[in-house]
């Protein structure tokens, strides 16, 4: 049960060839979500097909479907029986991983092993456990809006300034490798999980080769950080082996990374386009953690995925094995059957069983980390920065692919 694929096999994650794909004539038979057309215009594309499908299917990446209702979302999420987690972002390549396990445990893993992946990372990511990186996250956030102030320029970038470098240092430190090796990261999460298959890259340049590196050096130079507390677990009284070790941490690397920079930009864009939400949060007419779960939710930055497993059919498309699934927790917390207001984001909302950390046995282990640093994100912003308003709304640029998040973000200080 402890058996993982290769590095060889794992480096498929981010070494595949180049697709040269055509333009999408039409969303609902034809969807690409790696486009820039899609991440600059996703929610209107998920209200127009769930109006019209509401299970869009395309040829592309060997056959796939995406589904938009809540229902038909959390139906998949929940069925672990027909859908199987053993690839979780969708390229033209299926991963020959054992199924169960995956290259990326838990996240790629199906019950009964999941359960068993999972526990090893419970411990690092409770809520004890998160608190105790509050006040480094904290210092990160003001040692940033320093940089971003020094200069007396009012025109900054809030993603590549701010949002795309906490969750960078503090998952660092967490798993004690350099900081300075973030850019390393972004290029990982650029190939994997905006342009999965569209990059072909040299074997020593793979995630798998970093981490394989990274975990060789743990077991020449042991220490006490999240890497070294995985290489001294245990299943069945046998050691984790190196690529169970390597797949978790590459997951944590893509989903600590990605998602949390993504939301926190995401929500800095809203406050910048949205004066009055800015105005509120400022000065105390509106609770922040009531607004941070509203802001989760209308912008939940992560589309999962899934290969089917059993022919099966939901909201009346036909699926069949080894159809890959896009698990659009964004689209379904837009939808209107689920909640009030759907279309709108309201600061106030008192029930919100939002999507944005997923559903079901693979809801998200980091939800607690996540929080608590979209949170301080904000705190320090609005505690910190003058108002704040989009400098260049052209230049605003969205993420391709599964996660999806400002990656350019022009904004303007309203300096006195």
């Amino acid at each position: 049960m402890d058996n993982l694929p290769s590095a060889e096999e794992s480096d498929h994650m981010d070494q595949t060839s180049p697709s040269g794909r055509a333009p999408v004539t039409d969303w609902s038979t034809d969807f690409d979500h790696t486009t820039a057309a899609y991440a600059a215009a996703a929610p209107d594309i998920w209200e127009q097909l769930r109006d019209a499908c509401p299970v869009a299917r395309t040829e592309r990446f060997g056959g796939a479907w995406l589904p938009t209702r809540h229902e038909d979302v959390s139906r998949i999420a929940k069925d672990t029986k027909n859908f199987t987690s053993r690839s979780v972002v969708v390229s033209d390549w299926r991963t020959d991983a054992p199924a169960g396990i995956g290259y990326a445990p838990p996240i790629t893993s199906d019950p009964p092993f999941h359960t068993i992946a999972r526990s090893f990372l419970l411990p690092a990511f409770s809520p004890a456990a998160v608190q105790k990186l509050r006040g480094d996250t904290e210092r990160i956030c003001d040692e940033l809006i320093d940089k971003l102030l020094s200069p007396a320029d009012p025109f900054i970038d809030a993603a590549s300034g701010y949002a795309q470098h906490i969750p960078v240092r503090v998952i660092a430190q967490m798993l004690g490798v350099p900081e300075s090796d973030g850019e390393i990261f972004r290029g990982f999460i650029h190939r994997i999980m905006e342009e999965p298959g569209q990059h072909h890259v040299e074997p020593e340049e793979t995630m798998w080769s970093y981490l394989g590196g990274v975990v060789t050096d743990h077991r020449e130079h042991p220490r006490d950080d999240l890497i070294g507390y995985l290489m001294s677990c245990e299943i069945n009284g046998r050691p984790l082996i190196d690529d169970h070790v390597i797949g978790t941490v590459a997951l944590l690397l893509i989903a600590g990374i990605d998602t949390t920079w993504s939301a926190i930009g995401a929500a800095l864009w809203h406050l910048a386009t949205h004066p009055e939400h800015q105005r509120a949060l400022r000065d105390g007419t509106a609770d922040l953690p009531t607004a941070v779960e509203e802001l989760l939710r209308f912008y939940a930055p992560v589309t999962m995925a899934r290969l089917v497993a059993e022919p099966v059919e939901v909201g009346n498309a036909r699926m069949e094995p080894e159809d890959w699934v896009l698990l659009s927790f964004p689209a379904a917390n837009r939808d209107p059957a689920a909640f009030d207001r759907a279309d709108q984001v309201v600061l106030d909302r008192a029930s919100n069983r939002h999507l944005a950390f997923g559903l079901g046995i693979h809801r998200c282990v980091g939800s607690n980390l996540a929080r608590m640093e979209l949170t301080v994100a904000l705190e320090r912003w609005l505690d910190r920065m003058p108002p704040v308003s989009v400098a260049d709304p052209e230049g605003v640029r969205w993420s391709t692919g599964q996660v999806r998040g400002p990656r350019a973000l022009p904004l303007r200080l309203e300096i006195p």
